[in-house]
């Protein structure tokens, strides 16, 4: 299934966007009952949202290390 979730589930409260993925919490609630369109059309949109979030995660996500831990390897 097409998801743009990073593990980095917190939400910026001025926005209402997760600071991981982009997505509103009603999207993250209802990602499962979305068809593949709906999923993509949501995604595409993602990349704008981000850049309206107020900060940006500090922490590394699990999976920004098991890449970098694979490319090191």
């Amino acid at each position: 299934m097409l998801t743009p979730c990073i593990l980095v589930c917190s939400i910026d409260t001025n926005t209402g966007y997760c600071f991981g993925c982009g997505r509103t919490t009603e999207e993250i609630g209802a990602w499962m009952t979305y068809s593949d369109d709906e999923r993509r059309e949501i995604m595409q949109t993602l990349p704008e949202r981000l850049t309206k979030v107020e900060r940006k995660p500090r922490r590394e996500t699990r999976r920004q290390r098991l890449a970098r831990e694979r490319s090191t390897a």
